[in-house]
Formats: structure tokens, sequence, C-alpha cells
């Protein structure tokens, strides 16, 4: 009885999913022709533009709902000749490389358009032409050096109240845990923006931009909720110093791709601003650390990790957004990085609770305020 109970729950659970199956394959297919009320229009995207040596070279991909093919290529509305690689016919989502023979001049505006084969254009402007960065050890020590003055010494530096906050009494304790909670609040608010911006600008309609951006946070809160609980478990508190840490890092690790890119596209300029305000910005991050472990007297090998945990992925991130950006991986790691902030978040304001502070209490409404306050004015640098 109990078998034959067993197979007609897992017939309930499987058989909606077969007649599931069996609705699309027809809508996809015989029935297909009864929901075409309308055209479907091709489109396609320019997601990246590169200048190298003599070329121009243009990564497209096919976001429309129809098969295309590049038909020509032109540079400030003049035909040139182009090849496509691997080939000129794109089908749904797929991507090509054009390359466009084209004598650039550095820091002249460029307008790159591609033509399909119905005749429809499309075009993407760049507003100052530079050198596509080409990955050499010495470019890379470069963004080394960025990212570890970004990330690794600002987060040191912050580090370095931790003796005074280890003297102070339970309730200035209470205020700097909850001032460590609103400065994650923002940074968790700051990386959803950016992922939003990112994903209005340079992503494809296609892809659904902000409910990508959402889904992301979603998933990477309850993935980090549910592995955070199982480490909290086996080591204590200690787990919210380590928790912060990454979520601290998967930050920083936006904020290199944004220093990364600005440097890959020739903006040197706007990527030095970035680098003095990023890293202005983050040595509140280390106050976060140190705050979170201040009673529990960590050792100096263990705040290193917590450290080089929080601020390496900024090495990371310049790399990644100096030599192989992509709209769609940035939008991605900025969201996992809000949603790990948010759940951080939750884990400290918890952890208030858990060492006896009031949320309705001075201490902790005024840190709250007082984080985000702090985060806010330095972040007018950036």
């Amino acid at each position: 009885m109990e078998a034959r109970a067993s197979g007609r729950t897992i017939a309930g659970g499987i058989i909606p999913l077969v007649l599931v199956a069996v609705l699309l394959a027809y809508m996809l297919g015989p029935g297909s022709e009864m929901f075409r009320l309308g055209v479907a229009l091709p489109e396609i995207s320019i997601e990246k533009v590169d200048f190298v040596d003599s070329e121009i070279l243009a990564t497209v991909r096919n976001t429309g709902p129809v098969p295309v093919d590049v038909a020509l290529a032109d540079i400030n509305d003049r035909i040139q000749p182009a090849a496509v690689e691997p080939d000129r016919h794109l089908e749904r989502l797929e991507s090509a490389l054009v390359r466009i023979p084209f004598e650039w001049n550095v820091a002249e505006p460029y307008v790159i358009g591609i033509t399909i084969d119905d005749g429809t254009r499309f075009e993407k402007a760049v507003d100052a032409a530079a050198p596509a960065p080409r990955p050499t050890w010495d470019l890379a020590a470069f963004f080394a050096l960025v990212g570890t003055f970004v990330g690794i010494v600002p987060v040191v530096i912050g580090m370095l109240w931790l003796p005074f906050v280890q003297r102070i009494s339970p309730t200035k304790y209470h205020f700097f845990l909850a001032l460590t909670a609103g400065l994650l609040l923002f940074l968790a608010v700051d990386a959803a923006e950016e992922a939003l911006e990112i994903s209005r600008n340079d992503l494809a309609g296609v892809f659904n931009g902000a409910l990508l951006v959402t889904t992301v946070i979603a998933l990477s809160f309850l993935a980090l909720y549910y592995s955070g609980g199982l480490l909290e478990g086996r080591t204590g508190p200690a787990a919210v110093g380590l928790m912060i840490s990454v979520g601290i890092g998967l930050h920083n690790f936006g904020e290199g791709l944004a220093i990364g890119a600005a440097i890959g596209i020739g903006s040197i300029a706007f990527g030095t601003f970035l680098i003095v305000g990023f890293t202005l910005h983050n040595v509140t991050e280390g106050l976060a650390i140190a705050a979170s472990v201040s009673r529990k007297r960590p050792a100096l090998p263990v705040l290193a990790a917590l450290a080089m945990i929080a601020g390496a992925p900024a090495i990371l991130g310049a790399w990644t957004g100096g030599f192989a950006y992509s709209p769609i991986a940035s939008v991605v790691f900025l969201g996992v990085g809000a949603g790990a902030i948010l759940q951080v978040v939750f884990v400290v304001l918890r952890w208030i609770r858990r060492e006896g502070g009031r949320f309705s209490g001075p201490a902790v409404t005024s840190g709250l305020a007082s984080g985000m306050l702090v985060m806010y004015l330095t972040s007018i640098l950036v």
C-alpha cells in the first residue's frame, strides 16, 4: 500500500510537467502559426567596441526573436569593408566579432553602425577612441597595484580602529555594530544601483535587466543565508566577521570592475577619480569588520585573512574589467554582491539583538543613521 501511495504521489508531481511540455511543444511546433499575429522584428546589440592597431572590433549579438545575417558595417555613416567571425549568420542570442579595417585616431569620437540583411541598421557611439588594453605582465601588475590601493590598504587602515572598539562600553559597542549595518546597507543599495545602471545602458532588453538584477540579488541572499546559517552554527559568533568580509569582498570586486573598465576604455582621468574616491570610501569597510570581531580578540593572522578576503577581490575585479569586460557578467557580479551584503546586514542586526541591543534604542538607531550618512558623504567623492 505504501509503495502504491508513493507511486501516486510521484505521478501526481510528474503528470503536470509532462502536460506543460506537450503544450509547449504544440505551441512552438504545429500550433505556432496560430499565434503569429504580427511581424517579428529583428534586433542586434553592439555589446563592445575595441580599437586595436588599424582595426575596430565590434562584438555583436542577435537579441531579437528571428535569425539575422550581418550585411554591412560603417564608421561615421561611411560603409567600410568588414569580416565577420565566425560567420555572418546569427541565430537568436548568438554573437559574432565584426572586424573593420580602419585607421582610427586616439580621443576622436566614432559611431559604429551594423546593417543586417533586411536593411535595418544598428549603431553604437564611442565618445573617445582609445587602444584596447592588451594582457601584459606590466598592465596586470598595474591593475594589481590599483586593486591593492583601492581594496586592501583602506580596509587595513579601517581595521586599526579595532583596539578602540574593544575598549568601549556595551552601549557604544551596539552603536558601532549598528554603524556597521548602516555602512553595509548603503553598500548593498550602491551595488544594486550600479547593476541597474549597467543593465539600462549596456544590456540588451531581451535580458530583462531589472528582473535579472532582482533575481540575482534574491538568489544570492538566500544562498548565503543558508550557508551562513551552517557556518554560524559550527563556529559561533566569529562567523559574523567572516560573512561581513565576504560581502564586502564581493562589493569591492564590483568597484574593481568599474575602475578596470574605465581605464580599459581610455578614461584615465575618470579611472583616477574612481581610485581616489573608492580608497577613501573603503576605509569605513575596515571599521565594519573591526566592530564585528572586537569582542573575540582575534589573532593577527585571522585579521590579515579577513582583510584579504574583503580587499583582494578589488584586484580580481580590476583585471576582469580591464581585460575581459562583459556587461552581463558585471550585472551578475554586482547583483551577487548586493544580495550578499543584504544577508550580512540581516546577520549583524540579529547579532545586535543577541548582544542585548534594542532596535528602538538610541544607540542602534543613531548607529544605523550614522553609517548611512558616512557612506553617503564619502560617496560624493566618487
